[in-house]
């Protein structure tokens, strides 16, 4: 039976998230010849290479791949059986590392945090702002307890928790002349120059998917990461896009015009998601309460 440590798992697991020896060890806050050291014992203890070392820093091997992939497995285990150990009755009264991506955080945090801090004073959040695709796999590798995010997420191990709808509404240029009390249409979009997030943000994929973007006229994502600029190139002239309508108090400005959507009105569906193992699942849902009680003007007309 190999003989092998957590102190190698996380110093292994470190090296495949950076693929790079000096910064795995700053991150393990040890020196690069001791993170080395313990990754040849564990290669050792396998008896499989896993890292293949190169000039500029590291690759895995296909051994390594697997190996990572069930290493942060491993270490998810270990950290939600630490939070159990010192989970107590009282809720959210710990530590609890939240990932909330960037079509959120802006227009709910807002109104969320001040909540948080005067309900719960005992708990220690730890807030991380990113792409949904880097959050869930800090979420699988035990680096985030829970993500707010764009339902679905169709990932093993994962549990979810819907909490409301968020409309999306149609922006044009002021300057575009409409009729009095008209809805907007997904056939709006055909022949149009669509402004939208660069790949990698699930609102682009929710904008492609729900308004049939993927007949409309151009695409074009100009490597824009914000709302905030999709809106400033809307009231420029330079095309149209879909907003979520918990952004409206933050991003509605002059030069822009709203257009609601005829029914069916096309939507995302904001939630919670944890990993299954997670013994916190009650204080999720007790977040997920103040969540939706926190959005709900944000998303209402």
């Amino acid at each position: 039976m190999a003989n092998i440590s957590l102190k190698q798992l996380r110093y292994f697991d470190a090296l495949a998230r950076s693929l790079h020896f000096g910064r795995a060890a700053e991150a393990c806050a040890v020196t690069q010849p001791a993170l080395s050291m313990q990754i040849q014992d564990l290669e050792r203890e396998l008896g499989a290479v896993l890292i293949e070392r190169t000039r500029t820093g590291a690759k895995l091997t296909r051994e390594g791949e697997e190996a990572a992939r069930r290493v942060a497995l491993i270490l998810a285990a270990v950290r939600d059986l630490e939070a159990s150990a010192r989970q107590g009755d009282a809720l959210l009264s710990h530590a609890l590392r939240l990932g909330v991506i960037p079509t959120i955080a802006p227009y709910v945090l807002p109104r969320l945090l001040p909540v948080l801090r005067e309900t719960y004073p005992d708990l220690d959040l730890e807030l991380r702002e990113s792409q949904t695709h880097h959050l869930l796999a800090d979420l699988a590798g035990g680096r985030l307890d829970a993500v707010l995010l764009a339902l679905p997420v169709d990932l093993p191990d994962i549990e979810t928790l819907p909490l409301f709808q968020d409309e999306f509404v149609f922006a044009l240029p002021e300057s575009r002349p409409v009729p009095e009390g008209a809805l907007a249409s997904p056939d709006m979009f055909l022949n149009e120059r669509i402004l939208l997030l660069e790949e990698g943000h699930c609102l682009r994929d929710q904008a492609l998917s729900v308004c049939s973007l993927n007949r409309a006229g151009k695409l074009d994502t100009m490597g824009t990461t914000s709302l905030s600029t999709l809106v400033q190139m809307v009231a420029g002239g330079f095309g149209v896009t879909l907003l979520p309508r918990m952004s409206l108090d933050i991003e509605a400005r002059s030069g822009v015009r709203l257009m609601r959507f005829a029914p069916p009105i096309p939507h995302r569906t904001i939630g919670l998601a944890w990993r299954t193992s997670s013994p916190k699942k009650t204080d999720f849902r007790e977040l997920g309460r103040i969540v939706t009680e926190a959005a709900v003007s944000l998303t209402r007309s």
